[in-house]
């Protein structure tokens, strides 16, 4: 009983002032132009279709309606593809009269503007707009919904005022449902891309004001009073299904991102009018976004988060509470009157960590002053880097562990997108489990976009000169240049200089341009890079590794290791817990493997070829401290072979080279 009184205060609420929609304008009008656009997952062409669709919107958002129709053989999904074909679309798009020979097609209130059927090619749609909007409307359209996530139910609200008569008795009111800003897969064949702002970061695409059902019947219901001062008000329900699409091809309705849409026919063809409307919701607190420092020198962040009402009644308090890596910390209660559609922004209290390194927040709002009915948006999180807590060298690090970013490690990526990301089962040596770090250039289409990842904050104030190495795996795809930097700070991130940097060519090891989405699968792909830190003898040093991206192919970095011959401290990274050295190297004939272990340990050796064949195995002994074991390398073929060292504390990995 609770649920249909909140439901029956809120269809009230409508008529007030609160929402701005209704109840429809009198005034005479001019039509308003809406552009039916016929498009599909795998039309090449139709990216730029919906770009001049959008261009066509924004110089004029209050007379513009956007419709995006997935018809025709483009738009047929395979399995894992999303499905927008509807059955409304496809009747659409084969009606009489419309005459479609290509995607994208589109056309303009269903009117002949240019030859003998209204369908056009995307050419057209901008002047047609023009010629649209210069001609008089006999009636108004407007409306709005209100949608309860517990039911999916989805109530609607439509009014028609005729300004003049109706040259025929009767029209047709059509409501379409729409859902804008679906990720999913989308053909292109413009070089650069067409409509590259609708693709994310992550290299999806945004379909938007994609027509998911037709509300009333496909062409309309009957408006049977169509003279001068006539108003039409109707109420629609319909309940939104969990998902849409053909079974294996399904996507999940965004409540937040459902539209509506309602137009006017004087036959099944000729649009006299339209308008968008929204889709409210019964009581919604929406997580927008967390704002909180990429670095703080001290202990401390003061992050914020914006919350928007997507909801019919005002919200007047909530309550945050955030975590750090899964510890919950302390509460923020606010209290305030956020109205409908509004957002606002609140200071979290706050919040302490004494650990060095990367570390992960997250939040959840709570205790929202009118019973929040919508949860699925109530969340968020993002990163932050505490420098501070120094360790001592070395760092090692063979991303044999799920654990991604590794203990004490910091990722930067500020917008979300492709980043950083281990891969298992890719790395620069074939014993398993092993893994690398993957930079996503492939499928990043933010040309310049940045992303970082910070080793752990480290103690370099030994006396020798600190050294980084790391192995490195980098196809080249033509006309690019994605750039790899080391950059090391001193000063809290306050500023930093570059010790290493490689972009295009330079930077692959694989050559050979390459097309496909790239994955070492040669031994022989990879090379060892070696960088000397000289001058950073600093007991506060942080490091990164830096990708810019230009829409390359992949990178994959393994083996990290930061070390300095004579450290203040032997605090190094779990996954580590040896200093591997290999002399001389190249090498043809006895090899000595110095091994600085922090515990007596059984270990085993390994020496593993390109190939990924493993020539050579021991098992020993280590004692705590120094080791020395000797192998005669004239045994060997020449190439590049890798060592591995591995017991219960870790694994190590070294790169040796047989003339």
């Amino acid at each position: 009983m609770r649920k249909n009184l909140l439901v029956t205060f809120a269809l009230a609420s409508l008529t007030g002032s609160m929402l701005a929609q209704l109840p429809v304008s009198t005034a005479p009008s001019n039509k308003k132009a809406v552009l039916e656009e016929f498009t599909g997952i795998h039309c090449g062409y139709c990216p730029d279709g919906h770009r001049i669709g959008t261009q066509i919107y924004n110089a004029d958002p209050n007379n513009v309606v956007l419709i995006n129709i997935h018809s025709g053989s483009f738009a047929n999904a395979a399995v894992g593809e999303p499905d927008f074909k509807t059955p409304e679309g496809t009747a659409i798009d084969v009606m009489p009269g419309m005459g479609i020979t290509g995607y994208p097609a589109g056309t303009m209130n269903r009117e002949i503007l240019s030859g003998s059927v209204m369908a056009g090619s995307r050419s057209l749609w901008t002047s047609w707009a023009s010629t649209i909007k210069s001609q008089p409307a006999y009636c108004n359209v407007a409306l709005q919904g209100t949608l309860d996530p517990q039911t999916r139910v989805l109530t609607v609200q439509v009014e028609v005022y005729y300004t003049a008569n109706s040259p025929v008795a009767t029209n047709s009111l059509n409501v379409f449902l729409l859902e804008d800003k679906i990720p999913g897969i989308q053909s292109n064949y413009g070089t650069p891309l067409y409509n590259i702002a609708n693709y994310n970061a992550d290299g999806t695409y945004n379909h938007n004001h994609v027509l998911r059902k037709a509300i009333t019947p496909t062409f309309g219901q009957t408006i049977s009073n169509t003279t001068l001062g006539s108003l039409y008000t109707t109420t629609l329900t319909y309940t939104v299904p969990a998902t849409y699409g053909a079974s294996g091809k399904t996507t999940t309705p965004k409540f937040e991102n459902l539209e509506l849409v309602a137009f006017v026919t004087q036959t099944d063809r000729k649009i006299i009018n339209g308008d968008d409307g929204p889709v409210y919701m019964i009581n919604d607190a929406a997580a927008l976004a967390l704002n909180v420092p990429a670095f703080t020198c001290g202990s401390s962040v003061s992050p914020t988060v914006t919350v928007k009402n997507n909801g019919i009644t005002a919200i007047t308090a909530l309550t945050i509470t955030p975590s750090i890596d899964g510890v919950a910390a302390n509460t923020t209660n606010w209290v305030g009157n956020l109205a409908t559609g509004a957002s606002t922004t609140i200071a979290l209290n706050s919040i302490t960590s004494s650990t060095g390194g990367g570390h992960l927040l997250t939040y959840t709002i709570t205790g929202v002053s009118n019973n929040d009915f919508y949860l699925s948006n109530n969340s968020g999180s993002g990163n932050f880097y505490v420098a501070s807590g120094y360790q001592g060298t070395p760092i090692a690090e063979p991303f044999a562990t799920a654990s991604f970013p590794p203990p004490s490690w910091g990722k930067v990526n500020a917008n979300g997108g492709p980043s950083w990301s281990r891969m298992n089962n890719v790395g620069a040596f074939a014993i398993l489990p092993f893994g690398s770090m993957k930079y996503d250039f492939f499928n990043n289409t933010v040309i310049g976009d940045m992303d970082e990842m910070l080793l752990p904050p480290i103690d370099l104030s030994g006396s020798a000169t600190p050294s980084l190495s790391f192995d490195l795996s980098k196809a080249f795809r033509a006309s690019e240049n994605d750039q790899l930097d080391v950059m090391v700070s001193t000063d809290c991130g306050a500023n930093w200089v570059s010790v290493y940097a490689k972009a295009g060519a330079a930077l692959a090891v694989y050559q050979s341009p390459v097309a496909s989405n790239y994955f070492p699968t040669n031994f022989t792909e990879w090379r060892t890079e070696e960088v000397a830190l000289t001058g950073f003898n600093n007991a506060s040093v942080l490091v990164k590794f830096v990708a810019t991206n230009d829409h390359g192919n992949n990178m994959f970095i393994d083996n990290i290791n930061l070390s300095q011959s004579v450290p203040t401290g032997i605090k190094q990274h779990a996954a580590s817990n040896y200093m591997v050295e290999l002399y001389p190297n190249p090498s043809n004939g006895e090899t000595k493997i110095s091994i600085n272990a922090l515990h007596a340990t059984k270990a085993s050796i390994s020496i593993v070829n390109a190939l990924g064949q493993n020539v050579y195995h021991q098992e020993t002994d280590l004692i705590s401290g120094n080791n020395e074991l000797s192998f005669d390398a004239s045994r060997f073929a020449s190439g590049i072979y890798s060592v591995i060292v591995e017991s219960s504390y870790g694994s190590a990995v070294k790169k040796l080279s047989i003339d």
